[in-house]
């Protein structure tokens, strides 16, 4: 499945934004604190609604969703004026020759003493038909209902069910290397969706072992063609405490070399293993913030046809959004001005930018995106900070 198109309402930066379309491969470019985290927030967010963590004081679902990022006066875009309903809606492409999904979901505050988030419509469509359309009567007569989605609840979702499932398997990947180095010393538990790669080697230890290792194999490839004095990769457990770990076998004037464990391998390396990793396990929708941290210039720019020959490769290749800063990861020829979406911030709050006419002239010219469009996203202010005296 494929999220096509996207419209957000009062969602943090964004006033409105409608029918963003989406490709398979999307690069997601803007200043900084433009809105491009909190565009692929929207996403998690409906990974959170549709996976309730249980029965918990808050709810689960919708409301755990909404109190995890602060409240609704955190997460509502700050020039809600008379509109306050919060909506995120998607247009999902099952297959090209089906009817899309579209998925839309609205909410407010309820006004009451305690403010609880209150569903204002909750619709899904496949192509014309209405599976579903919330308010309904049931909804009039009982209001408590209208502070869960039916995404949430198995017991009314059966009709989109394989919706729910999709944004319930969405992944975000934003890989902070220490969490693996430190892990043992930190000791802290891994965070709900594990967006920053803490539990990375329990997952490669959840899967089957042909599986897992065919997985090594292919980054172990990989590996070999960027990190120098790499040789072989591994996956072992401790022998006293069981914990999983992965080993490296670099080059060495010992005939058997050196093997490491994940704390001593370098930032890069990691990220890299980490970034690999996610894109073979599963075929949902993949979240990527700046996969470009911690890795050489060179290899940043190999990454978006590297992501591509994974979706070629694979039986149901999941689809991608990446935010970046970086002109070497927006290199690569095969990017169109249509896999880019640029945000530019306003007083109104961050809309998406098209390409000028000079800019379009300068793509036609065989120009890369990111010599074309980047430039357009630096702070207009950004000399002045040299200029700036701190002491």
């Amino acid at each position: 499945m494929r999220i096509r198109s996207v419209t957000l309402k009062n969602w943090m930066n964004f006033q409105f934004i409608e029918s963003i379309a989406l490709a398979d491969q999307v690069f997601v470019i803007g200043p900084n604190a433009s809105g491009k985290s909190n565009f692929l927030d929207a996403f998690r967010f409906l990974r959170a609604v549709a996976r309730p963590a249980g029965v918990k004081p808050a709810g689960g679902g919708l409301q755990m969703a909404v109190g995890d990022r602060g409240g609704l006066s955190k997460l509502r875009c700050v020039n809600a004026r008379t509109d306050t309903e919060v909506l995120i809606e998607m247009a999902v492409e099952d297959k090209p020759d089906e009817p899309l999904w579209i998925y839309r979901l609205g909410f407010k505050g309820e006004g009451k003493a305690n403010n609880r988030v209150v569903i204002t419509q909750e619709k899904v469509f496949r192509g014309e038909k209405l599976l579903l359309d919330r308010p309904e009567p049931a909804d009039e007569e009982d209001p408590e209902r209208l502070t869960q989605t039916f995404l949430e609840q198995v017991n009314a979702n059966v009709n989109f069910r394989e919706l729910a499932h999709f944004f319930s398997e969405i992944t975000y990947l934003h890989l902070v290397p220490q969490l693996l180095k430190f892990g043992d010393v930190i000791g802290g538990k891994v965070i709900d969706q594990d967006p920053f790669g803490q539990g990375l080697l329990q997952r490669i230890a959840a899967g089957g072992e042909q599986t897992r290792n065919a997985r090594l194999r292919r980054i172990q490839a990989a590996l070999e063609s960027v990190v120098p004095q790499f040789k072989e990769l591994r996956f072992t457990r401790d022998a006293v405490t069981g914990q999983p770990h992965i080993e490296a076998n670099f080059a060495h004037w010992r005939p058997a070399g050196t093997w490491q464990r994940e704390h001593q391998f370098s930032d890069g390396t990691l990220r890299l293993i980490g970034l690999l990793w996610a894109l073979m396990d599963g075929n949902s929708l993949l979240l990527l913030e700046e996969p470009e941290l911690s890795l050489n210039e060179e290899i940043v720019s190999k990454l978006p046809a590297l992501i591509r020959k994974i979706q070629k490769q694979a039986k149901s290749p999941r689809q991608v959004i990446v935010t970046t800063h970086s002109e070497a990861l927006l290199s690569d020829s095969a990017i169109g001005s249509e896999a880019v979406v640029r945000f530019e911030p306003s007083k109104e709050g961050t809309g998406v930018a098209a390409p000028s006419k000079q800019e379009q002239i300068m793509l036609q010219s065989g120009l890369p995106v990111g010599q074309v469009l980047l430039p357009a996203t630096k702070p207009e202010n950004v000399d002045k900070l040299e200029q700036l005296s701190l002491l």
